[in-house]
């Protein structure tokens, strides 16, 4: 299995880019890992609707961009489905029984994902109702992918 993680801008502060690297390198036992961090759009304040809706779609085009047809893929939106660990780990474990061999995440800039992008999407997954920054994000789902496969593992990490 190939995960890949899509993420709209770059990484900044220096605890997040450790706590990556440090999943990333607890990952590598498991799966090929491969986040690609895409340019964001800058977003004026103030933004009116029309033009958060061109930043929304220009985003759009990068993140499409880089799916093929036959990845799963599952972004993250607040108004997506939550379950809990156990759950996720399963849900990640049957992607594979359902013949896909590459899961793709994606997470969005401050301005969510395009409705373009939720209509891709295999799977729309939620956190929760809480807003986080999207570079934290990246950092929680890095966590919850790490503990899906020490669950699968039947690791007590989980615990």
């Amino acid at each position: 299995m190939k995960i890949k993680v899509i993420c709209m801008g770059k990484l900044k502060e220096k605890y997040l880019k450790d706590g990556i690297a440090e999943y990333s390198k607890r990952l590598g036992r498991f799966t090929k890992l491969e986040i690609l961090e895409l340019v964001d759009e800058k977003t004026p304040d103030h933004a009116s609707a029309a033009e958060n809706a061109k930043i929304l779609e220009k985003e759009a085009d990068r993140i499409l961009s880089k799916i093929a047809d036959r990845e799963f893929v599952i972004a993250l939106a607040i108004e997506g489905e939550q379950f809990p660990s156990e759950t996720f780990a399963k849900t990640i474990s049957e992607i594979t029984i359902k013949g896909f061999s590459d899961v793709t995440f994606i997470i969005g800039g401050s301005l969510g994902l395009a409705p373009v992008v939720k209509k891709r999407a295999n799977l729309l997954m939620s956190f929760g109702k809480l807003t986080l920054p999207h570079q934290l994000m990246r950092l929680v789902l890095m966590e919850q992918i790490y503990r899906a496969f020490m669950i699968q593992a039947g690791s007590p990490y989980h615990k």
